[in-house]
């Protein structure tokens, strides 16, 4: 028996089923974004990123209404107990956005991974959270694969590669403060996801007009395209459900499990057959990184 006032541990099936999750989310988010954003030729990422924030509006508000979910009314303590949580996540939203489309594929899943020991730096300060030398000796050989992976990169892209490795500290931090903030007596899961969301719509909305990005995609010429419309309005969901999944796994785990998932997302061998067949920008050292990265 558990006794009282104790927390109760995540069964062992909750914490896999919450990282199968997430890690499925994550893929298929950055597969559907990059044909967007790369295939389509979709000038705004920030849109893009919009989009995402009112499909998780809607959907947790009409949940709300349903009442089959349950988080507190909005008072003017709410962004005090949110804080910095908000630009944290529009950081992490638009930079990722951002880097998926300009680099290869592969190589934005190896340079993620350097995600991984920033979460564990944050996880000790922040956190006060403490890890074995075996786990922090496998991190940094994840680090290492990445490094080897990067260096041979042929199509090096510096705007591509300061933003992700913006995402990187962006999605660390993002991790990291959630775990912090996710209280169940507070706003909870769904109360963080909510009010981030809505704290950040409107700024990132006069950003994207004020940029002229807002304009560039009212003038794309793909809106009367069908499939690129179910597409976008995919995404619109698939970005809500990577929010949702990403809370989940890292309240059933913690944000270096989010980190490890997120970056690897099980299906590398899938990227390192696309490197080494299909991106002419790829190099042999770059496949050994990957392998070493896994």
């Amino acid at each position: 028996m558990t006794p009282a006032g104790a927390e109760r541990l995540p069964s062992r099936a909750a914490r896999l089923l919450s990282a199968l999750f997430y890690g499925a989310c994550s893929l298929f988010l950055v597969l559907l974004n990059k044909a967007l954003l790369t295939t389509y030729g979709f000038p705004s990422p920030i849109v893009l990123g919009i989009g995402q924030m009112a499909a998780t509006i809607m959907i947790l508000y009409v949940a709300k209404l349903n009442k089959i979910i349950h988080f507190p009314d909005f008072d003017k303590r709410i962004p005090v107990k949110l804080f910095p949580l908000p630009l944290l996540y529009v950081g992490n939203h638009l930079s990722g956005l951002l880097s998926t489309g300009k680099l290869s594929l592969p190589m934005f899943t190896v340079l993620r991974k350097f995600t991984i020991p920033l979460t564990l730096l944050l996880e000790t300060i922040i956190l006060g959270k403490h890890y074995s030398l075996d786990i922090v000796a496998s991190v940094f050989t994840i680090v290492l694969g990445a490094v080897v992976a990067a260096g041979s990169d042929l199509a090096f892209n510096l705007e591509g590669y300061i933003f992700v490795f913006l995402n990187d500290i962006f999605t660390a931090a993002n991790g990291v403060y959630t775990k912090q903030k996710m209280d169940p007596k507070e706003l909870g899961k769904y109360g963080v996801l909510f009010y981030n969301a809505c704290f950040m719509i409107i700024p990132t909305f006069i950003i994207s007009v004020s940029t002229g990005d807002f304009q560039q995609a009212t003038e794309f010429n793909q809106w009367k395209n069908v499939l690129f419309i179910i597409q976008f309005l995919l995404s619109c969901f698939l970005g809500y459900l990577l929010m949702f999944a990403t809370v989940l796994c890292s309240h059933y785990n913690s944000p270096l499990t989010t980190a490890v998932v997120g970056a690897i997302k099980g299906l590398t061998n899938f990227h390192r057959l696309i490197s080494h067949f299909f991106d002419p920008s790829a190099s042999s050292s770059g496949v050994l990184g990957l392998q070493v990265t896994d």
